[in-house]
């Protein structure tokens, strides 16, 4: 990797003057691995692609674009294959032969990526707010209003006068749709204005083969036990998936379940190579998730993060069958508490539907 360089958060700057610090960084330079975040969603994938091809016509480097965990859900694989998206998983990387690092869609002490423990990221681009520990990076776009990451990367495109093609179009384009809920949550001006600069650029059968893929069998095996398991409280309704077979899983199922009526919380929470995965989603922004679920994990390691509406974290299970008992029902009663539903018993979700009918 690179000499260090002064920390710099350039979040303030104009599109323009951001690629032209990418660019004088990238100088002298040849190879550069771009990181998106564990088990990355369409967001991170598509912001980590672009920048590669940032690199590549600008700063005529050789990129590789590299995840950590696994892209498990069905909308995600086929967000990947459709679109043609060169990933690598990061156990093949040998980051010694690249001296650029970069994060994208996540920030270094948050610890949801696979960048090596002695590797110092030189660019960490990201919507979610500004995580003040740690060091920033020579390059650190982080902290203004975005509801996205591809709208960041949208924006050094059109700066650096790029045409994406489009593939990359579609991408941004989706990236943007799936963690805004179609411009609905969390949305500013930014990502309005990048969605529909993409739009007359996106491959629109395309973009219906991710949205509407084939499922497993699996995957409606898991929602069965979701909300078979799911118990409603005053203001929350939470779930335990058991073992799921990918981890973005917990993801979808906390947000279907935000549009339950009535509470304003939801919180699922599945395992996955001992590791516990919990998602949550609440429906005022204004009570600030990503803070909510960081300190109502503290002390539990892992890594945790998100921002106002939304927010996800992962936790090490360890030991007996009876101690991982343990651990889960620690973690619901700390958000029982944190949703000010301590001590309330809860019903069934099916129960409660049944008294509906």
């Amino acid at each position: 990797m690179g000499a260090a360089l002064t920390p710099l958060n350039v979040a303030s700057l104009s599109a323009k003057v951001k690629v032209e610090r990418l660019m004088k960084l990238a100088r002298g330079k040849k190879r550069v691995v771009i990181l998106t975040h564990d088990n990355p969603d369409p967001d991170s994938i598509a912001s980590a692609c672009a920048l590669a091809v940032l690199f590549e016509k600008r700063a005529g480097l050789e990129a590789k674009v590299a995840y950590g965990g696994i892209i498990g859900r069905a909308e995600n694989l086929a967000f990947v294959k459709v679109l043609k998206l060169p990933l690598t998983p990061v156990s093949q990387i040998i980051f010694d032969e690249y001296d650029l690092a970069c994060l994208v869609d996540t920030q270094q002490p948050v610890g949801n990526h696979s960048l090596p423990p002695g590797v110092k990221a030189d660019v960490v681009i990201d919507h979610h707010p500004l995580r003040e520990e740690g060091q920033l990076a020579p390059f650190a776009d982080v902290g203004r209003n975005y509801g996205a990451t591809s709208t960041l990367l949208v924006e050094y495109l059109r700066a650096a006068r790029l045409e994406p093609g489009s593939e990359l179009a579609t991408a941004l384009y989706y990236g943007i749709k799936a963690d805004t809920r179609d411009l609905d949550r969390q949305t500013y001006d930014p990502d309005i204005d990048s969605y529909l600069w993409l739009f007359p650029k996106i491959d629109r059968t395309l973009l219906g083969q991710i949205e509407h893929p084939e499922l497993p069998a699996r995957y409606f095996k898991l929602y069965y036990q979701a909300i078979k398991r799911a118990k409603v409280y005053s203001d929350a309704v939470i779930t335990d998936l058991g073992e799921v077979y990918s981890p973005d899983m917990v993801a979808e199922v906390a947000e279907r379940l935000s549009f339950l009526e009535g509470p304003r919380w939801s919180l699922a929470f599945g395992s996955f190579r001992s590791q516990l995965y919990l998602s949550l989603r609440v429906s005022d922004r204004r009570m600030r998730a990503g803070r909510l679920i960081r300190d109502t994990l503290v002390g539990l390691g892992g890594s945790a993060g998100g921002h106002g509406s939304m927010a996800g974290a992962r936790i090490p299970l360890s030991g007996t069958r009876r101690d991982r008992a343990a651990l889960k029902q620690e973690v619901v009663s700390r958000f029982q508490k944190a949703f000010g539903v301590e001590g309330e018993r809860g019903t069934a979700l099916l129960n409660v539907a049944q008294q509906d009918s």
